[in-house]
């Protein structure tokens, strides 16, 4: 097995997410051809900065226009669906994705059992059907008590979406809009075939490897949320490596190989810029991997008490060339047109110099400029 220093992987996974280091204005196919290239871009709920998916690709692609997404799952360019979490995915992919659609037919996602109201169902398949997308909030009813507290109509949208009996049509605010498959997905990949379990175990890792340059067979595995951990995925990267489509990697700070695919240079050219990335970014997803490739433990402390935080509510690592240098813990006011970093934490390791406060400072700017924000507060 050929080996490579660390340094020469830290680069090469940095340098294939393509970050953009500099403003940019990008077009719906933008968006669209750099979903297909990391393979799922995952959503998040909270807006404190910016939606999770917008910051994970504006950091790549600039800015681009509200309802760019909404418009490319409209038509069918991309879908929405769970792979790594909830996340958008090439519509290529959808035909890999029936598999997992057939596995949770009988749950939701999160575990919770599906149990249909056949009166229901027929009552929200005819709105759909004559009324075109819908919200859940269009259909009447009161939240269950416990964790999620969804009424009736929301928990069996969500597992019939689950089960690939409606599609994401695009989305009101953060809301999804139900559609019929037929009127959302196009009809070859709709009537794709669904593939066998090894398909999907041995196609998805490959698309994993593709969207992330490197990862473990433990990060396959958490990166595609398989179940079994690495013993189960071995024989499927054994296949690929056979193939030729993959190889495995050693490295020399002696952890374990790692997997690229076949054709890849281990390293590349590192831009000596800052970009702040979203806490759900693909780069982080993998937290064990992080920590061995750049010495950064990431944390998401959105869901601790405030007591608990060491580092801020909505925090964002800052990536300077191959370093995770620091984290900022940012906050959007939209009404006063800020972007307030409400601390800025430095890494251990990391002294203050004038480079990188220019650094932060110009990442910050280009941020801000993303999300139409007019200045920036910082201490």
């Amino acid at each position: 097995m050929e080996a490579v220093s660390l340094a020469a992987l830290r680069r090469y996974v940095v340098a294939h997410q393509g970050f953009a280091t500099r403003f940019r204005r990008a077009r719906a196919g933008d968006v669209e051809t750099t979903v297909h290239r990391l393979g799922c871009v995952q959503l998040d709920s909270i807006s404190t900065v910016e939606r999770a998916h917008r910051l994970t690709l504006t950091s790549r692609v600039g800015w681009y226009r509200p309802g760019t997404v909404s418009s490319l799952l409209g038509r069918g360019r991309i879908f929405e669906y769970w792979a790594h979490e909830a996340c958008l995915l090439p519509i290529e992919d959808y035909r890999l994705f029936k598999y997992r659609m057939l596995e949770l037919r009988d749950r939701h996602w999160w575990g919770r059992e599906r149990r249909d109201d056949p009166e229901l169902k027929t009552h929200v398949l005819d709105a759909i059907r004559e009324r075109g997308a819908l919200p859940s909030r269009a259909f009447e009813g009161s939240g269950s008590r416990g964790m999620w507290n969804w009424k009736p109509a929301k928990r069996l949208l969500e597992h019939m979406f689950a089960a690939g009996e409606i599609a994401v049509a695009g989305r009101q605010g953060f809301q999804r809009l139900y559609d019929l498959p037929e009127r959302v997905i196009p009809p070859e990949h709709l009537e794709a075939p669904t593939p066998t379990e090894e398909e999907f175990r041995r196609r998805y890792a490959l698309r994993a490897v593709e969207g992330r340059g490197a990862l473990t067979e433990a990060g396959i595995v958490e990166h595609c949320r398989l179940g079994g951990g690495v013993k189960a995925i071995r024989p499927y990267v054994d296949a690929l490596v056979e193939q030729g489509l993959v190889r495995r990697v050693a490295v020399d700070d002696g952890g374990p190989p790692v997997v690229v695919v076949a054709e890849a240079e281990i390293d590349g050219e590192v831009p000596r810029a800052g970009v702040l990335l979203s806490p759900f970014d693909n780069l982080l997803w993998d937290r064990p991997f992080a920590e061995r490739l750049f010495g950064f433990r990431h944390l998401i402390e959105v869901y601790k008490r405030e007591h608990e935080r060491r580092y801020g509510y909505y925090v964002l690592p800052f990536l300077l060339g191959d370093r995770l240098v620091g984290r900022v813990d940012l906050k959007a006011d939209r009404r006063e047109g800020s972007l307030i970093a409400r601390a800025v934490h430095r890494e251990p390791s990391v002294r203050r110099s004038a480079v990188l406060d220019d650094a932060l400072d110009r990442a910050l700017a280009r941020l801000a400029r993303t999300l139409g924000l007019e200045r920036v507060e910082r201490p």
